[in-house]
């Protein structure tokens, strides 16, 4: 079963890559880089738990495999000297006791680029500790930061499996096949969810050094400024609002009827509660799509909160068709685009036997 790149298209379209079957980020930055063209070979447990319209699985030739078998691990071990890269998402020392930890296999393939998803890392005193998102965003003062006076706010889990983790994954593997290129050396990424999380928050730490952080819900980007919040409408619904700059915040006032001269003193930290207050008092006179009548066209950085299912329907996201339908239900794009490569959800197949999945990447 030879791999034809030219039938698949991104900028990565040469690469391979095997991926070790698991949870949260890992997935999802396979996910990314099989959007970005390149052939990614999903292996996972027998009767693992597949989602229907799993968009984080998409694009991949997957094959059921127990590793315990040793029969299998020749399998791995043969695909693993074939790849660009290799991503796993186990706890530390897993991979080692199953024979395909980094020394055998950069031993065998010295270009490989051995990517390991982790929420603690593969040091430090918690590297062998459970813990999901919650926990390693809450440990790097992420999850204090976000919500109001009555405490923290759960950000989904964005901020730390997907933002601190996958992305930061993504970026390693990308850096790694570079060097690789270049050099002819691969190399461990050690990606810890605990890590990129804290790599986020570099901004925030920087005002932290400056004294400028106020107490968690009275800050401009948490909502503490009424020009940057979002407000409960007549129906129920919200809305959002984001001028921080003078020509939005005039727009902003225009739209909202904010002619007080209060309303002057946008900076003035200490009137926010007021004038928080009072903008939510007019929002509340309207329903959200009222609202959005009156914004239409301006510059006052007012938009609608949608819900995921309103969300694929709003215009701007259908033109760029930044929603795409996969078996009968939306599914996020592939992003970023670029305009000479683009990326493209690749076909999936699922393998049935160690013969087709000894026939990959032959060429």
């Amino acid at each position: 079963m030879n791999t034809d790149s030219r039938k698949r298209t991104g900028p990565l379209r040469d690469i391979r890559v095997l991926e070790f079957a698991g949870l949260g980020p890992a997935p999802f930055a396979a996910m990314m880089l099989s959007d970005l063209g390149a052939d990614v070979v999903r292996l996972s447990r027998p009767a693992g738990r597949e989602r229907k319209h799993d968009a984080t699985t998409r694009g991949r030739t997957s094959f059921e495999m127990d590793l315990k078998a040793p029969q299998n691990i020749d399998a791995v071990l043969s695909l693993a000297r074939r790849a660009d890269v290799l991503i796993e998402g186990f706890r530390p020392g897993v991979m080692e006791r199953l024979g395909l930890g980094p020394a055998p296999l950069l031993a065998h393939n010295p270009k490989l680029v051995y990517a390991r998803m982790t929420g603690w890392g593969q040091t430090g005193p918690l590297a062998h500790s459970g813990g999901h998102d919650i926990n390693y965003i809450s440990l790097t003062g992420a999850l204090d930061a976000i919500g109001d006076k009555r405490g923290p706010v759960i950000p989904l889990n964005l901020v730390g499996d997907y933002g601190g983790g996958a992305l930061y994954l993504v970026t390693g593997v990308l850096a790694g096949i570079i060097e690789a290129k270049t050099t002819g050396r691969g190399q461990v990424v050690d990606c810890a969810i605990c890590d990129g999380t804290a790599s986020l928050m570099s901004l925030f730490y920087t005002l932290l050094a400056n004294n400028q952080v106020a107490p968690r819900g009275e800050n401009h980007l948490d909502g503490g400024a009424h020009f940057y919040a979002a407000y409960e409408c007549a129906d129920g619904k919200f809305i959002s609002v984001g001028a921080g700059e003078p020509k939005f915040y005039a727009a902003f006032r225009e739209g909202f009827g904010l002619t007080d001269a209060a309303f002057d003193e946008q900076r003035n930290h200490h009137r926010w509660p007021e004038l928080k207050a009072r903008t939510a008092a007019v929002v509340r006179t309207r329903t959200r799509d009222e609202w959005m009548n009156v914004f239409a066209g301006t510059d006052a950085c007012v938009t609608p909160v949608l819900s995921m299912a309103e969300a694929p329907s709003h215009p701007h996201l259908r033109a760029r068709e930044t929603f795409v339908n996969v078996d009968g239900a939306p599914q996020p794009a592939p992003a970023p685009r670029f305009s000479a490569t683009p990326s493209s959800i690749q076909p999936s197949r699922k393998l049935t036997s160690l013969d087709e999945l000894q026939a990959c990447w032959t060429s």
